[in-house]
């Protein structure tokens, strides 16, 4: 979809913003006045109130030159931040991709807590989201099911500034658009060697990349990670992927991410209902990946280094039991209790090999580690955990900012204890159904070392949505939730 930046649009279809109340602001009024009232008239008739995505479409009004005009409600004036111009944008792209219109037209308005250039690239950052679909394998689309919008031109005065800004924000959208296709991908074309070599194809852009196989990995000892690898018949995989673009010699910033690319529970076997939905479990390492690659194609004045580790968790004739003891890069002994808690076993060793290999400045890993976060959090927002206030900090505010939000939850000896054995140094899990996120993120925090600022993202609520959802900026089943948080945490907090 082209998107361009005009002073004066023309087009099939014109978006304008209202607010709290049905008020207006000045392009709708501007329209309005052109029509005769005509859109106030159907507002009215509509009970239209501007709360936030409500949507007034007025057809064919004499006396302005479009074929339709949408009325799009931000919500409260003094509330409306620049994720609201975003998803004002995205419910406009929404109602017109397939309905026949090539061309839309939206005119944004600056906001109290937003100027006009600000709303002009917010607008552009709504619309790219808002249009993406993953029809890779859709063969039989009837012809009203195809996107109709090729062209969005964003009418505003002193749309070069707008136009700067969204053209540094494309890159975040192609980080964003990269993890929705990877947890979108099935599970029989994205597995741990086809998702490393497409993780090799950002080189491209800058990157360093590096892939560690089996053979590797074993004489780096790691145990957890092979161990949840051995039931199926695709071998596993540890990636890093380095981006250079801060001081020659600082420290980088170690993103980990999980990166089961399908998850049948192994020997503790998932129940069929909804297992396949598990070939998102790789989500961690999807938004792992799409930040490196924002964070490559803006050419980010920082060094950050992502490592994912990918497995497939099959309950072959050679898989991991319940019982088994491994023994981790770090040394530490695991008693495996519950193969389907296999996403910490493959982060023991990932965050471990980052630190042990990169010497990070932080670590932050991400994981679609437990369905227990869902029933705390719902799909709303991700559980955060840390050891350092000032990075939890600093990962509340870039969540905020970009849409993603998180809610910390605690972390204490007393859940440390429930992963106490006395038959390995650790269990990986409680045995209990009690604290369930809290209990990973202990199991991993066991993996970190003294000193190292971290945070532990559960995102297992959020990297993908079952069934209706309302939010315009993520139209498809697979977010990307991540890639904004990740990148803004970068740009806020890492770069020179």
């Amino acid at each position: 979809m082209d998107i361009r930046f005009v002073t004066a649009g023309s087009g099939d279809v014109v978006a304008v913003m209202a607010t709290d109340g049905g008020d207006l602001l000045a392009a709708g009024k501007a329209l309005d006045t052109a029509a005769g009232g005509r859109s106030a008239k159907a507002m009215k008739a509509a009970n239209f109130q501007g709360g936030a995505g409500q949507v007034t479409d007025v057809l064919a009004p004499d006396g302005v030159d479009f074929a339709r005009v949408l009325v799009i409600g931000v919500g409260k004036a003094d509330g409306a931040d620049g994720m609201a111009v975003e998803r004002w944008a995205g419910h406009a792209v929404k109602r017109v991709l397939t309905s026949g219109a090539e061309k839309l037209v939206l005119q944004p308005d600056a906001l109290p807590s937003v100027s006009k250039a600000e709303a002009g690239s917010h607008a552009a950052m709504g619309a790219r989201l808002a249009a993406y679909r993953f029809d890779t394998y859709r063969t039989k689309l009837k012809p009203d099911q195809k996107p109709s919008l090729t062209v969005v031109e964003i009418a505003m005065d002193g749309p070069a500034a707008a136009k700067a800004r969204a053209e540094k924000d494309a890159a975040i959208v192609e980080g964003v658009f990269f993890a929705r296709d990877l947890v979108s991908e099935p599970p029989n074309v994205l597995y741990p060697e086809t998702f490393a070599e497409r993780l090799r194809d950002l080189e491209t852009i800058g990157c360093e990349v590096e892939i560690l196989e089996p053979e590797t990995m074993e004489r780096l000892g790691m145990g957890a990670l092979l161990g949840v690898a051995m039931g199926s018949s695709r071998p596993g995989r540890l990636v890093s992927i380095k981006w250079n673009g801060g001081s020659k010699g600082a420290k980088p910033v170690a993103l980990v991410g999980k990166g089961v690319t399908f998850d049948t529970g192994g020997i503790s076997l998932k129940p069929g209902a909804g297992m396949d939905e598990m070939k998102g479990d790789m989500g961690g390492a999807a938004a792992v990946a799409g930040a490196m690659k924002a964070i490559a194609l803006r050419k980010a004045k920082a060094n950050v280094v992502g490592v994912v580790a990918l497995v497939e968790n099959m309950p072959g004739s050679n898989a991991q039991r319940p019982g088994d003891i491994v023994t981790t890069m770090s040394g530490q002994t695991i008693e495996v209790l519950n193969t389907d808690a296999e996403g910490r076993l493959i982060l023991a060793d990932a965050v471990w090999y980052a630190q042990d290999k990169y010497e990070p400045s932080a670590v932050i890993d991400l994981a679609t580690l437990t369905g227990a976060v869902i029933i705390a959090l719902g799909n709303e927002n991700a559980g955060m955990f840390s050891n350092d206030e000032d990075l939890a900090h600093a990962i509340t505010v870039a969540g905020q900012t970009e849409g993603e939000p998180v809610w910390r939850l605690p972390l204490g000896a007393a859940y440390d204890k429930l992963i106490d054995t006395p038959n390995a140094d650790m269990k990986n899990i409680a045995g209990k159904p009690v604290a369930g996120s809290i209990v990973g993120a202990q199991f991993v925090k066991r993996f970190i070392k003294d000193g190292t600022p971290w945070a532990h993202l559960d995102i297992a609520g959020t990297a993908w949505k079952s069934g209706p959802y309302e939010d315009p900026l993520s139209p498809a089943w697979a977010t990307g939730y991540g890639v904004r948080l990740l990148n803004r945490l970068i740009q806020n907090r890492y770069e020179e």
